[in-house]
């Protein structure tokens, strides 16, 4: 953060280069140990019952991308994780977790606390997102409490994996300033910014940065380009009128 943070300030711009190259180079050595963690975390599924997916550790995790490794899962599963890594003092354990909406996760990590007193060491956070300390010997008496505290308190219908949006938005709405005007709005919880969905057909499409999509999309005549990010699975394109089976839908 400090180089960041200096990269910002700096009236030297051969000092303000630097920090931006060393920046770079610690972002791309980030996604690297992201990247490999990930697919640690996936094998891990694969052995896991459904009831026990909700905390994960490894020894040979990184402590700073645990939060970023939470955070996918999470997206990937639709349920509140926490991913686990070695402290410095090698006797305990740092988790960072993220939450989906229903679920307020400090106030889950604070039951468990209560039921056990003593098993976590600190925590904080607030509803989306929390860190805690714990014991390393501790991990899988916290990891069934967590479980047990989730099962009383996700409700049902949080469990679901769905998608509110505004539907359609009108052609002539499909501007550069009207994209701006929702960028510039204040969105947050229980405000959320405006999603609209609706089908397009995909003319031309390409890999880029390796997993991510470029389009070039079609609707009511007028070409548009997309991004379709952390998907580099093809769609279906066509020249030709969009059909049921030629087109795909897509969320702005």
């Amino acid at each position: 953060m400090s180089l960041g943070i200096e990269c910002l300030i700096t009236d030297d711009e051969a000092r303000a280069a630097n920090c931006a190259q060393e920046l770079d180079r610690l972002n791309g050595e980030r996604r690297r140990i992201e990247a490999g963690m990930l697919e640690q975390a996936l094998e891990m599924l694969k052995a896991l019952p459904e009831e026990d997916k909700g905390t994960f550790f490894s020894p040979e995790w990184h402590e700073g991308v645990v939060g970023i490794l939470a955070s996918r899962l999470k997206d990937r599963l639709h349920r509140p994780v926490i991913c686990f890594a070695r402290a410095a003092d090698g006797a305990s354990l740092k988790g960072l977790g993220r939450s989906i909406p229903g679920l307020h996760l400090r106030d889950c990590l604070d039951l468990v606390a209560k039921r056990s007193p003593g098993l976590i060491v600190r925590f904080g956070g607030h509803a989306q997102a929390a860190g805690l300390t714990i014991a390393r010997s501790d991990y899988e008496r916290f990891a069934a409490g967590f479980e047990r505290a989730l099962e009383e308190t996700l409700p049902a219908a949080a469990r679901l994996r769905t998608v509110e949006t505004d539907g359609s938005l009108d052609a002539m709405y499909c501007t550069l300033d009207v994209a701006r005007m929702l960028d510039d709005g204040i969105w947050g919880q229980g405000f959320p910014q405006p999603l609209f969905c609706d089908t397009f057909a995909v003319e031309t499409q390409r890999v880029v940065g390796e997993r991510h999509l470029k389009l070039s999309l079609i609707r009511h005549g007028r070409r548009l380009t997309a991004m379709r990010f952390g998907a580099s699975t093809r769609c279906q394109t066509t020249s030709a009128p969009p059909t049921a089976s030629q087109s795909t839908s897509s969320t702005a």
